[in-house]
């Protein structure tokens, strides 16, 4: 693998929803490298991590309890102990609230585009950190790391389904840090923006999200100057990396909190 090992992670049980593609999968390459058991809790397995001894796989959707539930089980009976979860698995359909182009109903929200972004976002951020808070209160110890957005926290034009999924995580991980807390228990939102294309921003996403912007679809390349800060779009592996570190026990007095890794885009 080209990561690097800059943390030492042993022993550290490590899950990440959503594990299998896109950010996800930097994650796991990133927490396997430096020792952690990296579990992919996911509807599918990369093949990319086939053999790698601490690199495991869960099938799990997250939308659904049992299924949840039965991921955290397979964690706990496997490796005894749950250390942290990075609730990752996110989807994204860019909609407009009202087709006032009128061209494009089908970029209109419908109460599927609606449910279908709640249930994986929103929903399954819930699921998973309930079962997972559940056994890390009895080990008195934890980490849950929620993936929020740029979206969520100053809301994107055409994707308000999205942003308010993520708005809503955002402040999943103030409320919970103050109820977990006690039991030694931090909890942490990360919110990326512009990054390296992945399997969720494709061609389909681009021309849906162009449209409900009255951009052309075709022009996917920005001047980022005049967007981000730092001139650039976000690296996937800069992401894994703050993932990486916010396990890890250097972290130890961060929680209740959404970290902005959007190269200063958010602040703007």
């Amino acid at each position: 693998m080209a990561v690097a090992k800059w943390l030492d992670l042993t022993g550290k049980v490590v899950v990440v929803t959503g594990g299998s593609s896109g950010i996800g999968e930097h994650m796991i390459e990133n927490l396997s490298v430096n020792g952690a058991y990296a579990v992919i809790a996911d509807l599918k397995f990369n093949e990319k991590f086939a053999g790698i001894p601490n690199v495991s796989f869960v099938e799990c959707d997250v939308s659904q309890k049992k299924s949840v539930v039965n991921m955290v089980e397979a964690v706990v009976e496997k490796y005894g102990r749950f250390d942290a979860i990075v609730n990752n698995a996110g989807v994204s359909r860019p909609r407009m609230l009202v087709d006032y182009y009128g061209e494009k109903p089908e970029y209109e929200m419908t109460e599927d585009d609606f449910d279908f972004t709640y249930r994986v976002n929103q929903k399954g951020v819930f699921l998973c950190a309930q079962a997972a808070a559940r056994q890390m209160i009895k080990q008195r110890s934890g980490v849950i790391i929620n993936m929020s957005s740029g979206a969520g926290l100053k809301g994107s034009k055409g994707q308000s389904a999205y942003s308010g999924t993520k708005a809503a995580v955002h402040c999943f991980a103030k409320a919970w840090a103050k109820e977990l807390g006690p039991y030694n228990i931090r909890v942490i939102g990360v919110a990326p923006d512009v990054n390296e294309r992945t399997p969720m921003n494709n061609d389909a996403a681009w021309a849906a999200l162009a449209y409900t912007r009255g951009t052309d679809p075709k022009n996917t390349v920005s001047d980022y100057t005049k967007s981000i800060p730092l001139g650039r779009p976000g690296k996937l592996d800069e992401v894994a990396d703050l993932i990486s570190y916010l396990v890890s026990d250097h972290s130890s007095y961060i929680t209740g909190t959404t970290i902005d890794i959007s190269g200063g885009k958010i602040s703007m």
